[in-house]
C-alpha cells in the first residue's frame, strides 16, 4: 500500500482549518503525516494546526503563493504520494481510499477528485455551486474518458512524490500551479486522472470582492499556461489542445451569444420578449439535463439546484470580464513587453 503525506498551506486560516484537519483525521485510509505550512499568519493558524496533531512548518517570512508554501514542505515528505489540500477544503472520509488506486498505474503523475461547494449562502456561492455541478459532471468526465483532463484541482490533488520532485516541485512560474502541473505531466507523456468518486468540498468566495480576486487569478493563470504550453500541446497532446482552443473560442464568442436576443430583435424584427424566450430556452436545454443528473448523483434536492441556477449568470459575467482581461494582458501585452502579467498571488476568500 502506498504511503501518503498531506500538505496544507495556510495563511490566516484559524477559522477554516479545523474542519479541514478533522476531515483528514477521519480518513478511512489515514495519511502517514500531516504538514501544515503556517505561511506568515498573524492569527492562531499554527496553534490550531498543532492542536490537531499536525507538523507545523513556519517559513521565515510569508512566501507569497500557495506553490511556494507547498514547496517549503516538500523536502519534509518521504512518502510515495503527496496530497495537497487547501486550508478551507473538506475531504470525504473515503477520499484517500478512493484516489490511491489511480496510482497503481505507474504512468499516473497526478490525480484529483470531484470538488463541490461547501456553502451556498450568498449569490456568488450559489452561482459557483451551479458551475461546479455542471463542470464536474459534464466537462471532467468527458475529458477523463479522452485521457486529457484540463486540470487536477489544486485544492485536493494527489501527486506521485518522485515525479513531483523530479519536476522541481510545485510549479511557481505561473499563478495557477495545478493547471501548470496537469498540462506539464501530459506533455511529458504521463497521465493526469480525474477520480469522480473521490469527493471534496471547497469554501468559495462569499463576496464579489473575493470572487473577483479569485477569478482574475484563475483566468490570468489559464492564459499564462496557454502562452507557455499551447504550442507544444498542439503536436504532443492534440486532444488537450482541442479543449483549450474550445475554451478560448467560447471566451471570444460569449459576448456575441449574450447579445444574440438583441441582435435578433434588431435584424429579424422580432419582439425582444420572443428572442429572449428563445435564448433562455436554449440556455436551459444546454444546462438543466446535466444539473438534474448531477443532483441525482449527489443526492441533492432538485428544487435547490434549480433555485441556484439563475445565480450562475452573475458569476459568468465576472468570469467573462476577467477572461477577456487576462487574454489581452497575458496573450497580447506580455509578449509585447507592455505588461509583466499577474505575478502576485491573492487569496480568493
Amino acid at each position: 500500500m502506498k504511503t501518503l503525506t498531506v500538505i496544507v498551506p495556510a495563511h490566516n486560516e484559524e477559522h477554516g482549518l479545523p474542519a479541514t484537519l478533522r476531515s483528514i483525521a477521519a480518513q478511512t485510509v489515514p495519511p502517514e503525516r500531516v504538514i501544515v505550512v503556517d505561511d506568515g499568519s498573524t492569527d492562531a493558524t499554527g496553534e490550531v494546526a498543532a492542536a490537531y496533531g499536525a507538523t507545523v512548518l513556519r517559513p521565515p517570512r510569508n512566501l507569497g503563493s500557495k506553490a511556494r508554501a507547498q514547496n517549503f514542505a516538500l523536502p519534509h515528505c518521504d512518502t510515495d504520494l503527496v496530497l495537497a489540500v487547501d486550508a478551507d477544503t473538506v475531504l470525504a472520509p473515503d477520499y484517500v481510499e478512493r484516489i490511491k488506486p489511480a496510482f497503481d498505474d505507474p504512468d499516473v503523475g497526478v490525480a484529483a477528485g470531484n470538488v463541490q461547494t461547501r456553502f451556498a449562502r450568498t449569490p456568488w456561492e450559489r452561482g459557483r455551486s451551479t458551475e461546479y455541478l455542471f463542470g464536474f459532471h459534464w466537462h471532467r468526465p468527458i475529458q477523463q474518458l479522452a485521457n486529457s483532463p484540463m486540470v487536477c484541482s489544486g485544492c485536493c490533488s494527489v501527486f506521485r512524490r518522485t515525479t513531483l520532485t523530479a519536476f522541481g516541485g510545485f510549479p511557481e512560474r505561473t499563478i495557477v500551479e495545478d493547471m501548470d502541473f496537469t498540462w506539464s505531466q501530459q506533455l511529458d507523456g504521463r497521465k493526469a486522472v480525474y477520480v469522480a468518486a473521490a469527493m471534496a468540498w471547497a469554501a468559495d468566495p462569499e463576496t464579489l470582492v473575493y470572487l473577483r480576486k479569485q477569478v482574475w487569478r484563475w483566468m490570468a493563470g489559464f492564459m499564462q499556461n496557454v502562452r507557455l504550453h499551447l504550442p507544444r500541446l498542439l503536436t504532443r497532446k492534440p486532444l488537450l489542445a482541442t479543449w483549450i482552443l474550445v475554451a478560448l473560442l467560447e471566451i471570444l464568442l460569449a459576448p456575441l451569444w449574450w447579445a444574440t436576443p438583441v441582435i435578433l430583435a434588431c435584424t429579424a424584427h422580432e419582439p425582444v420578449a420572443r428572442t429572449m424566450g428563445w435564448w433562455a430556452g436554449s440556455e436551459l436545454l444546454l444546462t438543466v439535463p446535466t444539473l438534474l443528473y448531477a443532483a441525482r448523483r449527489r443526492r441533492l434536492p432538485v428544487r435547490q439546484v434549480l433555485f441556484n441556477l439563475p445565480f450562475v449568470y452573475l458569476n459568468k459575467a465576472v468570469n467573462l470580464y476577467y477572461a477577456w482581461k487576462a487574454m489581452v494582458v497575458e496573450l497580447i501585452m506580455v509578449p509585447l513587453r507592455l505588461s509583466s502579467g499577474l505575478l502576485i498571488y491573492e487569496k480568493g476568500r
